[in-house]
């Protein structure tokens, strides 16, 4: 749902006043006008002005899922590491707000034509490079282009695949040309592939250099270890309050929140769940438990044997107890989730569609009707792709038994899994960031034709639909088409999705941050060190 106009106001007003750009007499003036009383709005002053960030310090953050494979390359992203990384010191058109908004990044405004087939983005005149260069309409276009056309290898080709030409309005404004419109292309500014980079003379990006133009530049860093970045100075936003960022790969999860609690770092993402009640009764940590449209997923290659049979596909669906996997894995962290992959966090959810249960004599007699009777079928994991993994894939396995199927965990190593084991081997264990909108997550991972289409899975009416909801832009057609796709996937999809975790990690007790946090990523979106400061 929307939020109404004044509620917006009031917290522009709180954030205005948290930052120190509102003097009190103003801030007054303008949330009594927005229906606040003299006495609220004090209160409110007081709670926001309080809160105002300072400047100075090293963030030291230790970050899970980070691999040797990693590169700056922004088509390839796909570990949390470099997501993290990529948010500290490259931007985007768009973000998304610690409310869950769209916002401005290095475009300040955009407008669509009725059909939404064309949209126009303005450009900040202040956003720079770290090397000084200004950020032009070339630059955003090269950048776009980096993830177009028959040769691009990037993950994001599918999310462009509808633009059909991307054209300079003057030297601050670029417009995209679509094939058919999409409501959802300034949403989809924000995924974490469309970074921007500086354009080289031919059309090209320049990536290999890790030069970027978000709130802070790499000074030394290697993939896998960490890096260490400072405060760009000539940052188009506010924030970037500390004067340094230290991002050290700690996959571990034990030796991540030893670093906490001794003080080596300031936040650590994916806390290990099995230890958290523990981690409470610290006094100097804050633990952070934040709901959010992210995803396990478990994708079998539809054009494998044996999960190329939907009986056995749905088999697998119904061999899992998600009520005692969120129980005993994700200890009440999480919200059950139904074998499709549009969560409650993204709009037009689809609450209405039958709860696949535990059952394994159905799961059973689907086997034995498709002549998988006694089926034995691997499954690969790591430790570094959530916090307790492996240990779902042994419950999994223990609750497959009561249909007749043996599941073999195998533990693959951390290092290179996203590279090594995704996509590649007919069944993994993937953790998901929350997307915005159901439009970008299975335009990424579901479309017939997406680079990331994990389950190797065709359906040629979901297909259909996904086209037509994505033009559609009455919201009650658009609804009802979401729910038609949730339906299909449901049942003839690849993917046995056990559950929606929350994002759980921890910050010491002198990092401060405004209420809300995004529920896009980790560490507020993945912009922790842009948006916190030290109290």
């Amino acid at each position: 749902m929307k939020k109404s106009n004044d509620q917006m106001m009031l917290d522009r007003l709180a954030d205005a006043a948290r930052q120190g750009r509102i003097s009190r007499r103003s801030f007054m003036n303008y949330s009594m006008a927005a229906g606040m009383t003299a006495t609220t709005a004090t209160g409110l002053w007081t709670k926001s002005a309080a809160a105002q960030p300072k400047s100075g310090g090293t963030f030291r953050i230790g970050a899970h899922d980070g691999n040797t494979s990693d590169t700056h390359d922004p088509g390839t992203y796909v570990t949390f590491s470099t997501i993290i990384l990529a948010h500290t010191y490259r931007s985007y058109l768009t973000l998304i707000e610690p409310d869950q908004s769209l916002g401005p990044d290095v475009a300040t405004e955009w407008s669509a034509t009725p059909d939404a087939t064309e949209w126009t983005f303005q450009l900040n005149d202040r956003a720079t490079f770290h090397n000084g260069n200004k950020v032009t309409a070339d630059d955003v276009i090269a950048s776009m282009n980096h993830h177009r056309g028959d040769d691009s290898t990037s993950a994001a080709k599918a999310l462009l695949a509808d633009v059909t030409d991307i054209v300079k309005s003057g030297e601050s404004a670029v417009t995209f040309k679509l094939a058919a419109g999409n409501a959802d292309l300034p949403w989809l500014m924000t995924d974490y592939h469309l970074a921007i980079c500086p354009a080289n003379d031919d059309g090209t990006i320049d990536w290999q250099s890790g030069l970027g133009c978000g709130p802070y530049k790499i000074t030394s860093g290697e993939f896998g270890v960490g890096f260490e970045l400072e405060r760009h100075e000539d940052w188009h936003l506010e924030g970037a309050y500390f004067d340094a960022v230290s991002i050290t790969i700690l996959n571990d999860p034990n030796a991540r929140q030893t670093a906490l609690v001794t003080g080596d770092v300031d936040a650590v993402t994916q806390l290990e769940l099995k230890t958290l009640a523990l981690l409470q009764r610290d006094p100097s940590i804050n633990i952070l438990n934040v709901p959010s449209g992210s995803a396990i997923t478990m994708p079998m290659h539809c054009d494998t044997a044996p999960f190329d049979d939907v009986r056995v596909r749905k088999a697998m669906k119904l061999a899992i107890d998600r009520d005692e996997i969120i129980e005993k894995i994700a200890f009440g962290t999480a919200t059950k989730a139904n074998d499709f992959h549009h969560s409650p966090a993204m709009p037009y959810w689809p609450d209405d569609i039958p709860q696949h249960d535990y059952d394994p004599d159905q799961a059973r007699a689907l086997l034995a009707e498709a002549g998988a009777e006694g089926i034995s079928v691997n499954l690969s994991v790591a430790d570094s792709v959530f916090s307790g993994a492996v240990d779902m894939c042994v419950l999994y396995s223990e609750q497959a038994k009561a249909a007749g199927i043996d599941i073999n965990v195998v533990r693959e190593p951390n290092d290179g899994y996203y590279s090594d084991v995704w996509l590649k081997k007919p069944w993994c264990v993937v953790q998901w960031g929350a997307r915005p909108t159901p439009d970008v997550m299975y335009s990424l991972a579901y479309k017939d034709d997406a680079a990331w289409n994990e389950a190797r899975w065709q359906n040629e009416r979901f297909n259909e639909l996904l086209l037509q909801a994505k033009a559609e832009l009455n919201d009650d057609a658009r609804a009802g088409m979401y729910r038609e796709m949730a339906m299909i996937a449901h049942e003839d999809g690849g993917t046995v999705l056990p559950m929606f975790p929350n994002f759980v990690y921890a910050t010491k007790g002198n990092v401060a941050h405004n209420e809300q946090l995004a529920a896009s990523w980790q560490l507020d979106g993945g912009r922790g060190a842009s948006r916190w400061w030290f109290a």
